[in-house]
């Protein structure tokens, strides 16, 4: 009876090894897509920015020429 439980205690640690492994794992790819996105995020972020200010500048310069009419 003592050998059988040994046994699986021995299995359910080395499962236990697995699933931290794999864990592990995942863990470090979702922390590398999450920098990923953050860095899109941030690229977007800045792109908009660029978009929002040439519009801005746009809408600056139709005003002015609405003006001089």
């Amino acid at each position: 009876m003592a050998d059988f439980d040994l046994d699986q205690l021995e299995r359910q640690v080395a499962a236990l090894i697995g699933l931290n492994q794999r864990l592990r794992e995942e863990n470090a790819s979702l922390r590398a897509r999450q920098e990923t996105l953050v860095a899109e995020r941030g690229e977007l972020i800045e792109k908009t920015e660029q978009a929002r200010s040439r519009v801005e500048a746009m809408l600056s310069r139709l005003r002015a020429m609405e003006e001089s009419l």
